[in-house]
């Protein structure tokens, strides 16, 4: 139990002044809760009974108290010096915490973690997380690159792009490649549908039917897509796929075909082939540079909506999805716009092989 404090001694002065702030109809109301703690401490009431009665706590009363004894009535008046924000971290400590991101690792690990970076530095982790944001630093991040080492990869980038920005007159370009190995997987129970608070389910282990192979051409004037599945993608399936383009296309336009280096492309039965159909022309990009191909973004639009989750217990049943799609796209063909010059595709690598110390 607590000792009754004394009662608090009071002036006729002290004591007319707080019963006016009481009073009042403008006094603010944390100096009306003081007033009257003040009040009632001088009436002798336990510390333990004002703090009860006004609904406040026990150290409060206690703080006001003190607070009038020491300064009078003015000291009721303003609240007491609190802490400051806390010191900014120095130049010096950041500089530190960046230069260890950048250019050490842990003995334990491969990059640094927020809370491996704050033991290390003797810091928050929040301290470390904000000098990361600060300088755009994500140590947890990694994304992958291939360079090409194709000789003529100056060249044939010009060729492409060129094409891509400024194709010829009285000519389509078609973005032509094979998306092989696609497989028919049918999955060991049924699909679980979609639910409130609840995705999607389908189970991990599935059935493969066999596969197919799926040749498309992409237009790059309007994004109409001439597409085909055959079992397997030798010369003599993509010679019966450039006899398809041949027959969908105007007879009187020449047939520019951006194709990647496969060796399908240059076999002797298609060489022989071109040579027969002069309005035929192949540009092929470099090596290890399939993202110079649009058709294979339109390849990930098709394996990102019908394939990839699709179900299908057949061979069979996947070219009939395959082919409701492209139907579906070239109802209303949405064309993929190409942006980046060959300059400034150039100077990008040559940035990167200057970092890595490449040589062309």
């Amino acid at each position: 139990m607590f000792k009754p404090a004394d009662a608090l001694w009071l002036d006729t002065n002290q004591r007319k002044r707080l019963e006016h702030l009481v009073r009042s109809g403008q006094t603010p109301q944390k100096l009306v809760l003081r007033a009257r703690i003040v009040l009632l401490a001088g009436h002798g009431t336990p510390n333990h009974a004002i703090a009860r009665q006004l609904g406040t706590s026990r150290p409060t009363v206690l703080l006001w108290r003190e607070r009038f004894q020491q300064l009078g009535v003015p000291g009721l008046m303003r609240d007491g010096k609190r802490p400051g924000r806390k010191r900014a971290l120095s130049a010096e400590k950041v500089k530190a915490v960046v230069e260890a991101t950048l250019r050490t690792t842990p003995a334990d690990a491969t990059h640094w973690s927020v809370r491996s970076m704050a033991k290390a530095q003797g810091l928050s982790r929040m301290a470390v997380q904000r000098i990361w944001k600060a300088h755009q630093l994500q140590p947890h991040r990694v994304q992958t690159f291939k360079l090409s080492r194709d000789p003529q990869f100056v060249e044939k980038v010009r060729d492409v792009v060129g094409l891509y920005l400024n194709p010829p007159d009285k000519a389509l370009v078609l973005s032509v490649d094979e998306k092989s190995q696609i497989q028919a997987l049918d999955r060991t129970a049924p699909l679980l549908p979609l639910r409130p608070g609840i995705p999607a389910r389908q189970s991990h282990d599935y059935k493969r039917h066999g596969t197919t192979t799926l040749f498309a051409a992409l237009s790059v004037l309007d994004g109409k897509v001439i597409g085909e599945c055959l079992p397997r993608h030798r010369s003599r399936e993509f010679i019966r796929f450039l006899n398809k383009i041949d027959r969908e296309t105007p007879a009187e336009l020449d047939l520019h075909l951006i194709v990647d280096n496969y060796s399908t492309h240059k076999s002797p039965p298609v060489k022989r082939w071109l040579k027969r159909h002069r309005r035929f022309h192949l540009h092929f990009i470099p090596t290890s540079s399939s993202w110079l191909n649009l058709v294979e973004r339109w390849f990930g639009e098709i394996t990102r909506k019908r394939i990839r989750r699709g179900t299908f217990t057949s061979v069979g049943e996947l070219v009939q999805a395959i082919n409701a799609y492209l139907q579906e796209h070239n109802r209303n063909p949405q064309k993929f716009v190409w942006t980046k010059g060959a300059e400034t595709i150039l100077a990008k690598v040559n940035r990167c092989k200057e970092a890595l110390g490449t040589p062309h």
